[in-house]
């Protein structure tokens, strides 16, 4: 499967993730977890969006320009990046264990990475253009 292709399926996955994990946390977990654990979910819940459109941008960059390595090298960190942010939230608001949230900030770290690298690749696509 190309990157292109894969970044955006991955994106479109977790849009729909962001609706679901989303709707979970507003219906399933309300009244159930402490409110501070709630607002990490939402939180959680957002950086995942926001991040699944940066997902579905390197895709569609990709496939104008296949040849565009940071780009795709941006898709990655932005997984990791979502998995480590996202992931330790959710999984704190579950558990209940806080010491998850000492993973939090890697994955905060990484989509910093992912998105320097998405600006970088697409300078580097409009130095070439010209």
């Amino acid at each position: 499967m190309l990157p292109a292709t894969v970044w955006m399926t991955v994106g479109a996955v977790g849009g729909l993730l962001t609706v679901a994990l989303g709707a979970f946390g507003a219906h399933g977990l309300k009244g159930r977890v402490d409110p501070a654990l709630l607002a990490n979910w939402q939180t959680a819940a957002d950086y995942l969006g926001l991040h699944a459109l940066a997902l579905l941008a390197c895709g569609l960059t990709l496939l104008q320009r296949p040849d565009a390595g940071l780009v795709n090298w941006a898709g990655w960190a932005f997984v990791l990046g979502i998995s480590l942010f996202s992931g330790s939230l959710f999984a704190m608001t579950l558990t209940g264990l806080r010491q998850l949230g000492a993973i939090t900030p890697i994955g905060g770290v990484l989509l910093l990475i992912a998105w320097a690298l998405l600006a970088i690749g697409a300078a580097r696509l409009a130095q070439s253009a010209t």
